[in-house]
Protein backbone atom coordinates (compact mmCIF):
# COMPACT_ATOMS: atom_id res chain seq x y z
CA UNK A 1 0.00 0.00 0.00
CA UNK A 2 1.38 3.40 -1.26
CA UNK A 3 1.31 6.57 1.41
CA UNK A 4 -0.24 9.22 -0.08
CA UNK A 5 1.45 12.74 -0.09
CA UNK A 6 0.69 14.95 2.94
CA UNK A 7 -1.20 11.95 4.27
CA UNK A 8 -1.82 12.29 8.29
CA UNK A 9 -0.49 15.91 8.17
CA UNK A 10 -2.13 18.18 9.89
CA UNK A 11 -3.42 21.53 8.02
CA UNK A 12 -4.00 25.21 9.35
CA UNK A 13 -5.83 28.01 7.17
CA UNK A 14 -2.79 30.74 6.77
CA UNK A 15 -4.70 34.73 6.68
CA UNK A 16 -3.14 37.78 4.61
CA UNK A 17 -4.46 40.83 6.59
CA UNK A 18 -2.62 44.29 5.99
CA UNK A 19 0.41 42.31 4.95
CA UNK A 20 0.56 39.71 7.90
CA UNK A 21 0.28 36.10 7.24
CA UNK A 22 -1.56 34.56 10.41
CA UNK A 23 -2.83 31.18 10.90
CA UNK A 24 -4.48 32.11 13.88
CA UNK A 25 -6.98 35.44 14.23
CA UNK A 26 -6.93 34.73 18.49
CA UNK A 27 -3.98 37.23 18.85
CA UNK A 28 -5.53 40.39 16.40
CA UNK A 29 -6.88 43.60 17.89
CA UNK A 30 -10.23 44.66 17.30
CA UNK A 31 -9.00 46.67 14.33
CA UNK A 32 -7.89 43.46 12.68
CA UNK A 33 -10.49 41.35 13.43
CA UNK A 34 -12.93 43.87 12.29
CA UNK A 35 -11.05 43.60 8.96
CA UNK A 36 -10.68 39.97 8.21
CA UNK A 37 -14.90 39.84 9.16
CA UNK A 38 -15.47 42.56 6.85
CA UNK A 39 -13.04 41.25 4.24
CA UNK A 40 -14.76 40.54 0.66
CA UNK A 41 -14.70 36.61 -0.07
CA UNK A 42 -14.04 35.44 -3.36
CA UNK A 43 -16.24 32.72 -4.78
CA UNK A 44 -14.47 29.32 -6.18
CA UNK A 45 -14.32 29.23 -9.87
CA UNK A 46 -17.18 26.58 -10.03
CA UNK A 47 -19.61 29.13 -8.25
CA UNK A 48 -18.06 31.94 -10.94
CA UNK A 49 -19.03 29.04 -13.78
CA UNK A 50 -22.35 28.96 -12.44
CA UNK A 51 -23.62 32.13 -11.92
CA UNK A 52 -21.94 32.67 -15.61
CA UNK A 53 -24.67 29.52 -16.92
CA UNK A 54 -27.73 31.19 -15.51
CA UNK A 55 -26.77 34.97 -16.99
CA UNK A 56 -26.32 33.79 -20.28
CA UNK A 57 -29.58 31.81 -20.26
Amino acid sequence: MEKVVGEGKGFERIRRVTGYLAGDVSRFNNGKRAEERDRVKHSGFKEICKEAQKEAK
